[in-house]
């Protein structure tokens, strides 16, 4: 797959059978990212972790720049269902065949509110699957044990793992995380952005390859495939 990095969380990856997925668009606010055009973002389905600013920022002008899909918890789907756009609802525990790909709603420990105030469900990852290839989203979370369910149950070659610390897991657990979920590359995120969530890129590199793990750690406009 081919996956473009934004900065934050946010990601662009085309899948093998076409779909462009993009990943909660923080891009014109982030003064990291000001170098991004956010109208040349593409895709077809916006997936929304949960509700803070710095995972929504830009949902709706994605959204509707490319008639594109917002999937998330029911409260935010629904909240962007409410200003025109197309939206797909999900809640935790439950999947969806959306035709070239599938997509399964997992547990993530954290909070979530819209901007304006308005509830916004609770904060998920997302497992997706396609032709037996799946990869996982972690959205913004602490480390915890349901991650062991997805290696279980849908193990996953890929993970995105947030790793900046402070607000979310740092780069200990989210070895870990990448573990329990049976990750061999993982695609660091949630780093860098604010001085709160700063890390040593070499150091987090040497962390996750002794224990067997290829880290990286993508710059901001950075196109690549794994």
């Amino acid at each position: 797959m081919q996956i473009t990095f934004y900065g934050h969380s946010c990601f662009a990856v085309t899948l093998k059978g076409g779909d462009q997925l993009v990943f909660d668009p923080f891009i014109t606010p982030n003064e990291a990212a000001k170098a991004i055009d956010i109208n040349s973002v593409k895709g077809n389905y916006v997936f929304l972790s949960h509700g803070h600013f710095d995972h929504v920022a830009d949902a709706e002008t994605v959204a509707r720049n490319n008639d594109a899909t917002v999937v998330s918890a029911y409260e935010i789907a629904s909240y962007y269902g409410g200003k025109g756009l197309k939206y797909h609802p999900m809640n935790i525990g439950g999947k969806w065949d959306f035709g070239k790909f599938r997509a399964k709603a997992v547990n993530a420990v954290h909070s979530s509110v819209l901007p304006d105030g308005t509830y916004a469900g609770n904060p998920m990852g997302f497992v997706f699957e396609e032709n037996n290839v799946r990869f996982y989203y972690s959205g913004d979370t602490a480390l915890h044990a349901d991650m062991q369910l997805i290696g279980q149950l849908n193990p996953c070659s890929l993970a995105f793992l947030c790793l900046g610390d402070n607000f979310t897991m740092g780069i200990e657990e989210a070895i870990v995380a990448a573990q329990y979920v049976k990750a061999t590359t993982v695609v660091g995120m949630h780093f860098d952005t604010f001085p709160y969530i700063k890390i040593n890129h070499e150091k987090a590199v040497e962390a996750f390859a002794k224990a067997g793990i290829r880290l990286i750690l993508p710059e901001i406009g950075q196109t690549f495939e794994v």
